[in-house]
């Protein structure tokens, strides 16, 4: 990370833009206004940026990519100057994949960092708190990496993380709304029997069952336009051969746009769960692990990507987003718009992760022609 910092404040520097690294560890660059240095106080600013961690065994383009087409953007413009500043962050985690806990460097730019995540350890025990002092950052200072109010708003460039607009031979969309997700974790308690000798009419397993909900949760999703839903984890026990299963543990991820039909399906499978269940003479049980609700972006910000793409001449199209992104905490600080690109399969996440050059060039067209939108709004 140090030497991604070292990299793009160097860069950052030669564009004329003031660099610091927040005590959250964002590498923050600001590019001045058009504005005296008497009116520089009253000066508003907008921000574009994304993450620069990524996850094990992970991409070159996933969040990196979005910081990178920031600072470039500010390079297209060529020394020219708006009625606001820009500010480009490159938030320093957004993956929760050390700690546990993800969006840090975006909460804490919200000034929705919890002190409480700082006696979070890692798998070698180091606390959070300690891992930002050995950075050589005070984690007493965090509140003041908040970003002063009245921020014109947020703009987040994305690899899209699937395959939809590769499907529809598309470059870019505008996302509309991050969809929210429910997690829970099932598990169905049956009787463990030797499999030799426990007929088939008397068991009770634990594993048919479990395999019967998944059917089920299939089944809806590809019913429910919109709605995808995910058994992505299941352990059975006790996991020998020959044993019929007595407990099966499933996970199950569940996310859609519109937060009241999410609602309605988590609960449809869960009931659907307790009647397989029922049937079969067993046990289940539901435990909740996340409801995080839907974040649609800001009306006019999106109006104001459509019409970028317009000018610019790139199709036009817009989505949602089933992934998380910084864009939905800064949403509850300042009004927040994505562009998503096309990858390559759809792959993300993975080494294989590609953008194609065309896109990225069609990006920072729609980002140049979006800050003309915004500095006619600002005027207006």
């Amino acid at each position: 990370m140090r030497d991604v910092h070292t990299a793009l404040a160097t860069w950052m520097a030669k564009l004329g833009m003031s660099v610091r690294v927040d005590a959250a560890g964002n590498l923050r660059g600001v590019y001045p206004a058009r504005t005296s240095q008497a009116q520089a106080s009253a000066v508003r600013r907008f921000y574009i940026g994304s993450h620069l961690d990524t996850v094990p065994n992970g991409g070159a383009f996933d969040g990196v990519l979005g910081t990178v087409l920031a600072i470039a953007l500010v390079e297209l413009l060529g020394g020219r100057r708006f009625a606001f500043a820009i500010e480009v962050v490159g938030f320093s985690e957004e993956e929760g994949v050390r700690f546990g806990a993800p969006f840090l460097g975006s909460r804490a730019l919200a000034g929705t960092f919890d002190s409480a995540l700082l006696d979070r350890t890692d798998e070698h025990g180091r606390s959070m708190r300690e891992a930002i002092r050995h950075f050589g950052l005070d984690p007493g200072r965090i509140p003041d990496a908040e970003a002063p109010s009245g921020a014109l708003g947020y703009l987040e460039f994305h690899i899209e993380q699937g395959p939809v607009l590769e499907n529809l031979n598309l470059p870019l969309a505008v996302v509309d709304v991050i969809s929210g997700q429910s997690r829970a974790e099932l598990t169905f308690d049956g009787v463990a029997g030797h499999a030799g000798t426990t007929p088939m009419h008397m068991r009770k397993d634990a594993l048919l069952a479990a395999a019967a909900w998944i059917a089920e949760v299939e089944r809806l999703a590809l019913a429910t336009p919109g709605l995808v839903a995910t058994v992505g984890k299941i352990s059975v026990e006790p996991g020998a051969g020959n044993v019929v299963p007595g407990r099966a543990t499933a996970s199950i991820d569940v996310r859609h746009a519109d937060d009241q039909l999410r609602t309605r399906s988590v609960e449809r499978l869960a009931r659907a769960a307790d009647e397989i269940a029922a049937q079969r003479g067993l046990k289940m049980t539901w435990a909740p692990r996340l409801d995080q609700a839907s974040v649609a972006m800001d009306d006019s910000m999106v109006a104001m990507l459509d019409r970028a793409l317009e000018r610019t001449g790139a199709p036009h199209h817009r989505m949602s987003s089933g992934a998380g992104h910084d864009a939905m905490v800064l949403a509850a600080k300042m009004p927040a718009c994505m562009l998503f690109l096309r990858c390559e399969g759809g792959i993300s996440h993975h080494p294989a992760e590609n953008v194609g050059d065309g896109d990225v060039a069609a990006a920072l067209d729609a980002g140049v022609a979006f800050l003309d939108e915004l500095e006619r709004a600002h005027h207006a």
